[in-house]
């Protein structure tokens, strides 16, 4: 098993040292689901939910949290994204979320994507929260992560 990037040797927290890494393109997808109840579906897909647009309020959260990212977790790096993407598939139990992050950087945005994803799943959860009383969010998890 590998050590710990981000604790020193004295067992501190500290920020790793990119700076001699070069860099290079690198890209994140992350995915989760949300469990709705039918109703609830329709609802979403016919725009009758009483806050909005869900879909689209949710995708723009997910983008900015994706660009948020080390304001709400200490130790990540700040990244110059160059994309977000964030999608959504409806189920016939759910949606599932996906968001897409690049960047040219020193250190990977795998922390983007899954921020993104989480906020845009926690987004549906808020809208919806008044109709819906069984909602749950589950499987969030890195899809890929990839360097050029």
């Amino acid at each position: 098993m590998n050590e710990f990037s981000h604790i020193d040797k004295n067992g501190k927290a500290t920020m790793v040292d990119v700076s001699e890494k070069p860099v290079q393109k690198r890209k994140a997808e992350a995915r989760g689901f949300i469990q709705l109840e039918a109703e609830t579906i329709r609802k979403i897909r016919d725009n009758e939910l009483k806050k909005g647009d869900v879909l689209t309020v949710a995708q723009i959260a997910g983008i900015q949290a994706a660009k948020s990212t080390p304001s709400l977790i200490p130790l990540c790096h700040t990244l110059l994204l160059s994309k977000v993407h964030v999608s959504f598939e409806i189920h016939e139990n759910g949606i599932e979320a996906n968001c897409t992050t690049v960047c040219g950087g020193q250190t990977g945005v795998e922390m983007e994507a899954l921020t993104g994803v989480s906020v845009a799943l926690l987004t549906i959860y808020d809208m919806c929260k008044a109709v819906d009383k069984n909602m749950q969010i589950s499987d969030i998890r890195l899809i890929s992560k990839t360097k050029e």
